[in-house]
């Protein structure tokens, strides 16, 4: 599972620091970064973070309030974390709603042990699995697992399944791009590939090889952003590396 979270710090530093840490996990994303509580509260609306992480600061008592206008908006909270350099603001943190109060400089042990229990907290999303394609009083569901890529078609949308085939749907590729699970990646301004499928990539051909059939996709210069987080997700699960 992969955790989502919004900073809300004007200091850089604290605001670094706070990400190296988090990122020792591998599965925390951060989506927003903001330095007020405007900004925390139109980017948690924008966002829907899992978590929200809050450098108190002098304007502790704005951003209480700002937890309490976002009730207004939001049935479920996300998950917050108040940060500080003392204690003197832990009460009302606690008061607020707060999951946790953490103190700076930060202390590793402590903020390993929030995150753990934060896990425990929070419920495993479940991606979804099936996917529908309607074509007047046709309806065809395909499991997203079996999808190697998507193909743009003009208006319409080729999805090649791992058994050869071919299914069609009559809607653009972008309309597609935000309903698939996290593991579908925009490489081209044609190709939507499936990750779990993908055996290489190389920057020097500008190419992804799959593993059904060595088959190879090209990638594009604008979304070369999304091949550089594609790559370091697949390095995550290298064993080692030969040079």
């Amino acid at each position: 599972m992969e955790y989502t979270y919004n900073i809300i710090d004007s200091d850089a530093t604290s605001n670094l620091q706070l990400q190296h840490y988090l990122g020792e996990y591998g599965d925390f994303t951060c989506t927003a970064m903001c330095k007020d509580s405007s900004e925390g509260i139109n980017h948690v609306l924008k966002y829907s973070p899992d978590i929200i992480f809050i450098n108190l600061g002098e304007n502790a008592y704005e951003y209480f309030h700002m937890v309490m206008e976002l009730h207004q908006y939001l049935t479920d909270l996300p998950i917050i974390i108040g940060i500080a350099k003392c204690k003197k603001y832990a009460y009302d943190a606690i008061k607020s709603g707060f999951f946790d109060y953490w103190l700076m400089p930060y202390n590793e042990f402590d903020i390993r042990k929030s995150i753990y229990r934060l896990k425990k907290l929070l419920p495993v999303k479940v991606e979804p699995q099936t996917l529908c394609l309607k074509s007047y009083r046709d309806f065809q569901y395909i499991n997203t697992d079996d999808i190697l890529y998507l193909q743009a078609d003009n208006n319409a949308t080729e999805f090649i399944m791992k058994d050869g085939t071919i299914n069609n749907a009559f809607k653009t590729l972008k309309t597609f791009e935000n309903q698939l699970p996290k593991n579908f990646v925009r490489i081209h301004q044609s190709y939507i590939v499936n990750t779990k499928y993908i055996s290489r990539i190389s920057y020097g051909k500008s190419v992804c090889t799959l593993k059904q059939n060595k088959e190879q996709l090209p990638f594009s210069k604008s979304y070369r952003k999304n091949i550089d987080e594609l790559k370091k997700i697949l390095s995550k699960n290298v064993i080692s590396s030969l040079n």
